[in-house]
């Protein structure tokens, strides 16, 4: 539903963008132009409120689901448009930012995040509520978050479901009241040299080994993408679309976890390593390459 949403508002903005460019080519005042709101508040007042309440008319449906799930939709197009503005102007550092493009149901990662209602981690430490979902059972402990609830040095926010590889997860943004933590050597300084044979290498001669996971899983992926190949999928001989068979749709969920399974290996990998070297030295010196191309 917040893919729906932000398609929605995304060909609103374009409409009026276009609208607005078309009075411009007849010098019309700037006073007189079309407003083009593109914040979360104007974006959902324009769905709740606008040509006799928009979602009514483009989503008749949207009742059966959380009104959280459309406001994620709007938010992420709004900073979206926010970004693109931004780096525009040059306000924004880093590579330039393109405008946003409509979202595809078959590549956008789906996702809700929820602010208002029941959001709480449950006493047994295994269960989680979430407005409309209700109590769901996780499959790893929340003892660490509990504890600071239970003590009140800390409170939940927001939380975002998603879901990736097959899996749905619950990620919960909290505000924390933690004493200053000390580093092991405070006064030490160490340099890391990124590479490609090992991962990492330290100043102090410790070498990081390249851990590989992708190698270590090819065999699995190669089995899984000729077991795909195999499948009658989506795109029919003549170059059109069909529906796929029930069996390449389990052999492209099992090909999707098999690459989240890298993916949060190599994830884990890193996480480890900078939490290590911020927890021992108190200065951590990483280079910055600048790779130059012949050409333009």
């Amino acid at each position: 539903m917040g893919r729906f949403a932000f398609n929605w508002g995304l060909a609103r903005i374009k409409a009026a963008m276009n609208q607005r460019a078309a009075e411009q080519s007849y010098d019309i005042a700037d006073e007189m132009l079309t407003e083009v709101p593109w914040s979360l508040y104007g974006l959902r007042r324009a769905w709740n409120t606008a040509e006799n309440t928009a979602k009514g008319d483009v989503a008749p449906w949207w009742a059966e689901h959380s009104k959280e799930a459309y406001t994620s939709g709007l938010d992420n197009l709004a900073r979206a448009l926010k970004n693109w503005a931004a780096s525009r102007n040059g306000t924004r550092a880093g590579k330039k930012i393109g405008f946003p493009r409509f979202r595809s149901k078959h590549r956008t990662t789906p996702s809700c995040r929820f602010t208002t209602g029941a959001i709480r981690v449950e006493a047994d430490r295994r269960h989680v509520t979430l407005p409309r979902l209700g109590t769901i059972r996780t499959h790893e402990s929340t003892r660490k978050l509990a504890r600071h609830l239970e003590r009140g040095t800390g409170r939940i926010l927001s939380a975002t479901v998603r879901c990736e590889g097959g899996r749905w997860f619950v990620a919960f943004t909290c505000e924390f009241d933690r004493a200053e933590r000390v580093v092991a050597r405070p006064e030490a300084v160490v340099g890391v040299d990124l590479g490609v044979k090992d991962l990492a290498v330290l100043s102090t001669g410790e070498v990081i080994a390249n851990p590989r996971h992708h190698r270590s899983a090819l065999k699995r992926l190669r089995k899984l993408n000729k077991q795909l190949a195999r499948r009658v999928g989506p795109r029919a001989p003549d170059g059109g679309r069909r529906e796929p068979s029930a069996r390449w749709v389990k052999a492209k969920a099992a090909l999707g976890r098999a690459h989240a399974r890298v993916a949060n290996q190599r994830r884990d990998g890193l996480h480890k390593l900078t939490s290590r070297l911020a927890a021992t030295w108190g200065t951590v010196v990483v280079e910055d390459l600048t790779i130059l191309r012949d050409g333009p």
